[in-house]
């Protein structure tokens, strides 16, 4: 350690700082995942009023911001659990196990959340509708 009046580290001219900045960034999909908050306020917002608009919108940007993402994580980190499956090399650990196996497992919990999420969402949808067309026939 060097102080401002010190010696300097060897070998260095204190410009090698931006590779340790990056070594805990997040991955690229995760920052549209950061949206997947979205859809559920849409839903929340539908609830009162049972508004089938909100509902929609609320189903469709799940598929964007929810879903999609996690489709798109799963084919990034693939070339790692490619690597872990046929050479059993893992380069990131997590609580002393492979980090990419911790996403996927991480990844598969979410795509059932989601997925239970427009499940639900559109028997909700179906309901509404035929609740919102046997008013219009009487």
């Amino acid at each position: 350690m060097a102080s401002r009046a010190g010696p300097r580290a060897a070998g260095t001219d204190g410009s090698d700082f931006q590779h340790r900045e990056r070594v805990a960034m997040p991955y690229q999909w995760e920052y549209p995942y950061l949206l997947s908050i979205l859809p559920s306020l849409l839903g929340l917002l539908s609830f009162p009023r049972n508004n089938i608009s909100y509902l929609v919108l609320s189903m469709i940007s799940m598929g964007l911001f929810s879903i999609a993402p996690l489709i798109y994580g799963s084919m990034e980190m693939f070339p790692a659990a490619q690597q872990l499956y046929r050479h059993g090399k893992a380069y990131r650990f997590l609580f002393g196990f492979s980090a990419v196996s911790i996403m996927y497992l991480v990844l598969v919990l979410a795509v059932q959340v989601h997925a239970w999420q427009l499940y639900y969402s559109k028997k909700l949808l179906d309901s509404w509708f035929t609740s919102t067309q046997e008013k219009k026939h009487k």
